[in-house]
């Protein structure tokens, strides 16, 4: 009888070590982005998981989802923080984790890309990332969403006048709202997966986005007018939640690491890529396509810097030290 309850006993050991081994190996990483799985955010993102789980071996499971499948930003935001999600990329909403954010909100701040990997050494990672911790939040890596453009239905954009009164469709940042209405626009927040129906119905006249967005979501089936503006770079932040992140084995935050960075290369240069041949793109679709006067948006911008230097607390410091950082 002893014997017996030995060998069950072993058995039953054998059994719970199975399942535990079964466990760890069916451990699953969720990366979940809001944007079109065939927008730049889309790609970069599916592309960090297929390399992720490469990286990984079969140790874990890497999940993608697209298309806000399980959320808009700020739903993929809270569910970081949850731990329901461990990975996604958050644009111009990350002005409401932290208001230093706003910096890239910023118009004409960003050059170029090299420009833009040189504010993310410098002064993203250094201080950026830390107030994002401070809300539960880990920015892991800047990739590229892009610099923006704005389409319309009523007419091409060439100054800020040309916006007066057209209702325009902006993400939930309270200094692109102020942007807008600064330079005559009626600017609503809307989540991105709403726009498009928006722009269809004539709710919005407009909206701006950087061209991957815009046609990666074929807003050049509901828009008349492409005005190329690049009145702003917004990144993407590969994002964790804190707490996720910390409860990571040092071997697989080392994996996350080196598979962010090597993605953030390949995502900047597919944006550079694709600045003209989606040009081509939406001018194939029948949209009429003109060059802003940039001067005159550059001009009609300083109230924005002002404010900014004014209600955020070293916004100046940190605006000189990004301008001194383009080559």
């Amino acid at each position: 009888m002893k014997s017996l309850r030995n060998g069950v006993s072993a058995s039953l050991m054998v059994c719970a070590l199975s399942l535990s081994a079964a466990s760890v190996a069916a451990e699953t990483f969720i990366v979940a982005v809001g944007a079109a799985s065939n927008s730049l955010q889309g790609r970069s993102a599916a592309k960090f998981a297929e390399d992720l789980q490469a990286e990984l071996g079969d140790a874990h499971v890497v999940q993608f989802y697209a298309d806000a499948q399980l959320g808009d930003e700020k739903e993929l935001m809270q569910k970081l923080r949850l731990g329901t999600v461990q990975f996604t990329l958050i644009s111009s909403i990350m002005t409401n984790v932290a208001p230093e954010f706003a910096l890239f909100d910023m118009p004409f701040l960003v050059q170029d890309r090299a420009h833009l990997k040189a504010i993310d050494t410098e002064i993203v990672q250094s201080e950026l990332a830390p107030k994002a911790e401070q809300s539960g939040l880990k920015v892991l890596s800047t990739w590229e969403n892009g610099f923006r453009q704005i389409t319309n239905n009523t007419r091409p954009i060439n100054t800020p006048a040309d916006l007066e009164g057209l209702k325009i469709r902006t993400p939930s940042s309270e200094w692109r709202v102020a942007m807008f209405k600064s330079w005559g626009a009626n600017p609503t927040p809307m989540s991105f997966s709403e726009v498009f129906v928006a722009l269809q119905t004539g709710t919005m006249d407009g909206q701006e986005n950087p061209l991957t967005n815009i046609t990666g979501a074929n807003f050049q089936e509901v828009q008349k007018y492409l005005s190329m503006t690049g009145h702003v770079y917004s990144p993407a932040y590969l994002t964790t939640g804190l707490d996720s992140w910390n409860s990571l084995p040092e071997d697989v935050q080392a994996a996350v690491r080196t598979v962010a960075a090597s993605v953030q290369d390949w995502a900047l240069a597919e944006g550079a890529a694709a600045d003209n041949e989606l040009v081509d793109k939406v001018k194939a679709a029948g949209m009429e396509v003109n060059e802003a006067d940039k001067q005159a948006f550059i001009e009609a911008s300083a109230p924005i810097y002002k404010a900014f230097a004014e209600q955020v607390d070293g916004g100046d410091d940190l605006v000189a030290r990004a301008q001194a950082l383009a080559k």
